[in-house]
């Protein structure tokens, strides 16, 4: 059975045992969360959330991701900008979904 959350704005389709990256969230490695905001689980479409639906999660580690560049150039200007950045991440895997 699979489930569509949304977090960070961002929407993911999990299943049990998934383990992906998220934007930033609370909690030291090892910590359980449960996501709220199912939009789909078990084939059945929420309008726009399912109500009852969970996703348990755990957090495998926080960290920083490689380094995003930002490069702006206008040509024959002599003019350019470069910005840098490392977002941050929390790898998470998913250990059980409810509801649907």
């Amino acid at each position: 059975m699979f489930a569509v959350i949304r977090t960070g704005g961002k929407q993911y389709r999990v299943v049990q045992g998934d383990v992906l990256e998220v934007n930033r969230l609370a909690g030291d490695a090892g910590a359980s969360i449960t996501f709220s905001e199912v939009l789909a689980a078990g084939g059945k479409l929420g309008a726009p959330l399912l109500s009852g639906a969970s996703v348990a999660a755990e957090i495998v580690e926080q960290g920083r991701g490689e380094k995003v560049v930002a490069f702006k150039k206008k040509r024959r200007k002599n003019t350019h900008r470069k910005r840098g950045s490392r977002p941050y991440f929390t790898r998470v895997k998913i250990t059980g979904i409810t509801g649907g």
